[in-house]
């Protein structure tokens, strides 16, 4: 092969590289771009159960900003009326003890009866939220449901409950006074990484029930 071949042959390798990394790029902001769009939009309807996905505890079982946030949101739909229980998801991380029972004794706290609201204590991703709590929605013989977590993470979150057949609306708590712009931005394009990286995700349909 010539040189002038091999230069060309690099040249087009190079064009392609430009062309594949554009339109990955394109991708992910366009994708990001949707999920703080519909993250944004309060979805809440009434439903069975409201499901509230957890979210770190710090040292000595107090609520973080983020998980104080949810579960405040998650009460004030339950008063108005939108559920008549609510599922605490999550497990237990760098500090006892689980998001589940920090958020259950919040939300006690708040006013909410101890008797309408329920935990799942094993889940440590989106993933597992989804699964673990779809166990207990299923003993209840619950149909649609709410999902509240933070804005930017709605869209993956209801894509997961998708798969696990629920029909799902979402609600966002506030992020005001907790993330600022670059944190936002930080955090919505992790979530569209992280639906582009599992395709089945990003493309689950809400069940035909």
């Amino acid at each position: 092969m010539t040189p002038s071949s091999l230069r060309a042959r690099a040249g087009a390798l190079r064009r392609l590289l430009l062309v594949l990394g554009g339109a990955v790029t394109c991708g992910v902001f366009g994708l990001a771009w949707h999920v703080g769009r519909f993250g944004r939009r309060e979805g809440a309807v009434p439903a069975d159960v409201l499901v509230v996905l957890g979210a770190r505890v710090l040292a000595g079982g107090v609520a973080s900003g983020a998980l104080q946030a949810r579960v405040e949101k998650a009460v004030a739909l339950y008063q108005q009326g939108l559920a008549p229980r609510l599922l605490f998801s999550g497990g237990i991380g760098l500090h006892p003890p689980s998001e589940a029972q920090v958020m259950r004794a919040l939300a006690v706290r708040l006013g909410v009866p101890a008797e309408a609201c329920l935990l799942e204590e094993q889940s440590h991703s989106t993933a597992q939220n989804a699964r673990f709590s779809a166990e207990v929605l299923r003993r209840l013989g619950a149909g649609r449901v709410v999902v509240v977590s933070d804005a930017y993470h709605l869209l993956r979150a209801r894509q997961y409950f998708r798969l696990q057949g629920w029909e799902v609306a979402t609600s966002p708590a506030p992020l005001a006074g907790r993330l600022d712009a670059v944190d936002r931005f930080y955090w919505t394009v992790r979530e569209a990484f992280a639906l582009l990286a599992h395709p089945r995700v990003l493309l689950a349909r809400s069940p035909l029930r």
